[in-house]
């Protein structure tokens, strides 16, 4: 077929992608004389099944190097302890890691995953945003599998009859939240507030739209005390005060918050692409009756922060060239292309994005393309689980009591502070 005459050429620019690496660093186990041989490829769920459909594309013609599917809990939190649990333990049960874009930094700091030679690599026709997160202090650890930004949700139906357009803007989105979601019986705004990853995401998302930063240099250096980072704190605090937020948004995650909007209870829901196609389905009170566009910040458009997963291979791989072969494959054109039409999962590649035949199925690809060129890695850190758990605890013990942004910009930053300067 030709899709797989395609990812075959693709495995040969990468074919010594891991290759300078293989036992550079002291006590790594000596391995195959020459790197090849069976490996595991280690993920969350995949809740869609495509995944087994594309790796028996691999393994049909690569007998010897075939690939066993070692698939974790849906929970993130449960993916990353399993995984680090086997890396600290200095196993080579798991060859291939499919990350959480945020986990780069972290396990790059440890040395659990080799660093990646960047010059073999198509990076220049992947969306440029999310080579940045496969990168930890300038150099490339991870290759970019899946990318994911977030948009904002809206009900076309009732802004058409009021004559309103999809807001650009926060004060147009605060404006239509308080007056047109009452008169047709609907709550404002929401996204995911619940303490948990995406309340993280939510939260950088405001401060970065608003120009400006949590943290700074790879983690160093605590950045949210600035008045731009303020006016984005502001604009959650004062959402959930005034009402047009509704309370009930500190207990969403994604699922409750796309629940909410798709059965007909929202105006505007910020929520990740997934939600499109469900917001759509015949089950759903609004279908045909909803639009999405990018995340509004204060002066136009917002910055979303990337989601999505790198591949990165374990430093205690004793087939690193096989790793680096099946990394290649997965990250080829052909193969993104299943990602999204199989597994309905953004993939990395710009020309996916004009594809006529794929945007007529995926009408929001335009969309979130450009969602993810203004968007930005989230809180890059060695040390981002403490990180994203001090964001996650402030911000909601902010927002439940009413706290106020200077208030809550003075906690963030004594707790962010004791982390940067930790061991």
């Amino acid at each position: 077929m030709r899709w797989k005459r395609a990812a075959g050429r693709a495995l040969l620019v990468c074919s010594l992608l891991f290759a300078g690496h293989a036992g550079a660093q002291a006590g790594e186990p000596a391995g195959g004389a020459d790197g090849r041989g069976p490996i595991t490829l280690v993920t969350g769920g995949d809740l869609t099944g495509y995944l087994r459909g594309i790796l028996d594309g691999w393994n049909g013609r690569h007998p010897r190097e075939k690939v066993t599917l070692v698939e974790l809990p849906d929970a993130a939190d449960e993916v990353r302890a399993q995984m680090i649990s086997e890396l600290r333990s200095g196993s080579d049960r798991f060859d291939v890691l499919n990350i959480d874009v945020a986990w780069t930094s972290e396990f790059a700091a440890h040395g659990w995953i080799t660093p990646v030679d960047a010059g073999r690599l198509p990076l220049g026709r992947f969306l440029p945003p999310v080579v940045d997160t496969a990168t930890f202090r300038g150099r490339l650890y991870a290759v970019p599998y899946v990318t994911n930004a977030g948009l904002l949700y809206y009900r076309k139906d009732v802004l058409d009859r009021e004559g309103e357009q999809p807001p650009r803007t926060w004060d147009e989105l605060k404006r239509l939240a308080k007056t047109v979601a009452p008169r047709h019986g609907l709550e404002g705004y929401a996204g995911q507030l619940l303490p948990y990853e995406g309340l993280t995401a939510n939260v950088v998302e405001a401060v970065q739209s608003a120009g400006g930063t949590v943290l700074a240099d790879e983690g160093a250096r605590v950045t949210v005390d600035s008045p731009a980072a303020r006016r984005g704190l502001s604009f959650l605090l004062d959402g959930v005060r005034e009402g047009w937020i509704p309370r009930r948004a500190l207990a969403f995650k994604e699922e409750e918050s796309r629940r909410a909007f798709q059965d007909g209870r929202l105006l505007f829901l910020r929520n990740w692409p997934y939600a499109y196609a469900l917001a759509g389905g015949k089950s759903s009170h609004v279908a045909g009756k909803f639009g999405a566009v990018p995340l509004p910040g204060p002066d136009g458009q917002g910055s979303s922060v990337l989601g999505g997963s790198n591949l990165a291979v374990n430093a205690r791989s004793r087939h690193r060239k096989t790793a680096a072969d099946l990394i290649s494959y997965l990250t080829s054109e052909p193969v993104q292309r299943r990602v999204l039409s199989e597994g309905s999962l953004p993939p990395v590649w710009a020309s996916l994005y004009d594809d006529p035949a794929l945007v007529r199925r995926f009408p929001y690809l335009p969309t979130l393309q450009r969602s993810v060129l203004a968007a930005r890695p989230r809180l890059k850190s060695p040390r981002y689980d403490q990180v994203s758990l001090a964001v996650q605890a402030v911000m909601h013990d902010a927002l439940t009591h009413g706290r106020s942004t200077d208030a809550t910009v003075a906690r963030l930053t004594r707790e962010l502070r004791a982390i940067a300067g930790g061991g």
